[in-house]
C-alpha cells in the first residue's frame, strides 16, 4: 500500500467535518448520474464512519436512479494545491500537485418522514458556532412547501478508501521548505497533519 493510502478514521471525519459538499454518483443504464450534495457523518464509538445523512430534490434524476438501484459512490475532496520547484526550494526537484480525498461505498436508503430530521442534521452541523443560530422555523409556511420537493436519506458506508498525498514522501527539508513558501493555508494545514512527527525542530 502506498504511504499516500495510508489514514485513520479521524483524517477521514476531519475532511468530511471540513468539505461536507460531496459528489454522489450511481451508475445506470445511460451512464454515471452525478450530484453534489451536502452531507453529515455518524461515527461508532471508535470514531469510524458508518452513515451519511443528506438530503435531495425529488426531481434530481439521481433520485429515480437510487430509487431503482440504491448503491452510490460518494466522493470527498479536501485542500489541493500545486507545488512548484520554487516551493521546493529545488530547480531539480519536478513539481506536484498536493491533494486530500476520500471515496465512500454506500447503500442509499430514503424515506419521506425522514426528510425533516436531514435537515435539522445538517443545519444545526452547519450552523454550529454561529453567534445566531438559523433554523427553519424563521421561513414560516414557506418551509413547509419546501419540504415537499425533496426527501431525505441515510447512506449506509459499505466501504471507505482514501488518497492522502501531502508531501509525505518528501525529505524533511524540503517538506519544510515547501509548508514555508506554499499560499495554500489549507494545503498546508493538512500536510503538517500528515506530517507532523517528521518535521525538523526548529532551531531556538
Amino acid at each position: 500500500m502506498s504511504m499516500f493510502d495510508q489514514f485513520e478514521a479521524a483524517d477521514v471525519r476531519a475532511l468530511i467535518e471540513t468539505y461536507p459538499l460531496a459528489w454522489v454518483c450511481a451508475a445506470g443504464s445511460d451512464g454515471i448520474e452525478a450530484s453534489l450534495l451536502s452531507l453529515v457523518g455518524r461515527y461508532d464509538k471508535e470514531g469510524a464512519l458508518v452513515e451519511l445523512i443528506g438530503h435531495l430534490m425529488l426531481g434530481n434524476p439521481l433520485y429515480a436512479l437510487l430509487k431503482r438501484r440504491p448503491r452510490a459512490t460518494i466522493l470527498f475532496k479536501g485542500p489541493d494545491a500545486y507545488v512548484s520547484p520554487e516551493h521546493a526550494g529545488k530547480r531539480d526537484w519536478a513539481p506536484t500537485w498536493n491533494f486530500a480525498q476520500v471515496r465512500i461505498g454506500a447503500d442509499i436508503a430514503f424515506g419521506e418522514r425522514f426528510t425533516q430530521t436531514s435537515l435539522n442534521i445538517l443545519i444545526d452541523a452547519m450552523e454550529a458556532g454561529r453567534p445566531n443560530p438559523w433554523t427553519t422555523a424563521e421561513l414560516g409556511s414557506r418551509y413547509h412547501k419546501m419540504l415537499e420537493k425533496i426527501v431525505g436519506f441515510r447512506a449506509r458506508v459499505t466501504s471507505v478508501s482514501g488518497r492522502f498525498k501531502l508531501g509525505q514522501d518528501e525529505q524533511p527539508e524540503v517538506l519544510r521548505t515547501i509548508l514555508e513558501s506554499l499560499p495554500d493555508a489549507a494545503t498546508i494545514q493538512w500536510m503538517q497533519r500528515f506530517n507532523n512527527e517528521r518535521l525538523p525542530e526548529q532551531p531556538d
